[in-house]
């Protein structure tokens, strides 16, 4: 009996490891009741059983026969040891900690679950498993389930899948096809998504941005993501070109994510600083876009710097205005457009205000 927090797919499996342990040996056929952790849909023929419970099952050679729905006579009778430990071991009893708990349970399991005798078979528990079901279990593997978690990717036109902003190679799957990627602590499994075939196995990588793929392997011939990233290139200057077709003839399609870094730096910055970074990453045979990024980034903070040193302080004396020009006009000129302006108003209200006058008589 083991007391947890909360029930999940990967605890639902140990759950089982640790009960196999404690009895030294697993079980060679299981039934069990179709809660989510181990069955994913009921059906009378084909059941889904949860990809990690029937991992672990396939581990241990154990085959899972989930209960038939609505037929309680199909079950077995464990579900009333739960009713017996709540209403023996843990009535009217407080525990500190989890692990207390399980400490207690454990000991009160050996002590007087297992020695107990049985209501209805009239004999001692322990001496029924030692005499008539340990023979029956399955010696245990040396090694315990590797236990992973599942997602879904497509592959890339570099035919690469990404995941933790690293790349893996998923050859033989198609360009954009999806697969399913199963994460252990060390490795990841490709696995064909209809079939669940394994197509590839690769060493779990912990730096992002590497690149987990042969040079065999590398797509050299521009696509259409390619074409349009080098058009980018082309209109930021000739050095950014230069560089961006450079990276593609080096690191071939999956380099192509250095190339969409340094063009999306024209969101940023403007073209010309971007250019010259390029020339210079070349010039000191840096080829990668965080050195042109960071070089970029100083050649606008210098020219940031040099204008603002050019431009006059505020507590500086304040530049005497021009008064005379040839585009600059005349006071004169100003007061006789005034004065044309005011006269033509005058004029113009002056008949509406008379006409107005002579339609109020009699």
């Amino acid at each position: 009996r083991r007391v947890v927090w909360n029930s999940g797919q990967q605890m639902w499996a140990e759950l089982h490891e640790q009960a196999w342990r404690y009895f030294g040996g697993s079980a060679r056929y299981v039934v069990l009741d179709n809660l989510k952790e181990g069955v994913l849909k009921p059906d009378l023929y084909e059941p889904a059983l949860n990809p990690v419970y029937a991992a672990m099952l396939a581990h241990y050679e154990v085959v899972a026969d989930p209960a038939r729905v609505r037929d309680p006579n199909r079950k077995g009778t464990v579900e009333h040891a739960i009713g017996h430990t709540q209403a023996t071991a843990l009535k009217g009893r407080r525990f500190e900690s989890i692990e207390e708990q399980n400490a207690f349970l454990e000991h009160w399991e050996v002590k007087w679950a297992a020695s107990r005798i049985h209501g209805a078979e009239r004999r001692q528990v322990q001496a029924m498993f030692e005499e008539e079901e340990r023979a029956h279990l399955q010696p245990l593997p040396i090694t315990g389930m590797s236990y992973f978690t599942e997602v879904q990717r497509t592959v890339c036109d570099d035919s690469c899948v990404r995941l933790e902003h690293s790349s893996y190679a998923a050859r033989p799957a198609p360009i954009g096809s999806k697969v399913l990627v199963r994460i252990f602590e060390r490795r990841i499994e490709i696995r064909d998504l209809r079939t669940q075939a394994l197509l590839r196995t690769h060493a779990r990588v912990e730096q992002p941005g590497t690149v987990v793929m042969p040079m065999a392997e590398r797509v050299f011939n521009p696509s259409r993501e390619t074409r349009f990233i080098l058009s980018q290139a082309r209109a930021i200057g000739p050095q950014a070109a230069r560089l961006c077709e450079m990276l593609f003839a080096i690191e071939g399609r999956v380099g192509q994510r250095k190339l969409w870094g340094i063009v999306n730096l024209s969101r940023r910055y403007p073209h010309r600083f971007i250019d010259a970074a390029c020339a210079a990453a070349m010039e000191q045979g840096v080829h990668s876009y965080r050195h042109v990024k960071a070089l970029t980034e100083r050649l606008v903070a210098d020219a940031l710097a040099a204008l603002e040193a050019a431009t006059p302080s505020p507590s500086a004396s304040p530049s005497t205005l021009t008064q005379q020009h040839a585009l600059i006009r005349s006071a004169e000129e100003y007061g006789d457009l005034f004065a044309h302006v005011a006269t033509a108003s005058a004029a113009t209200t002056a008949p509406t205000a008379t006409q107005s006058s002579e339609s109020t008589q009699p």
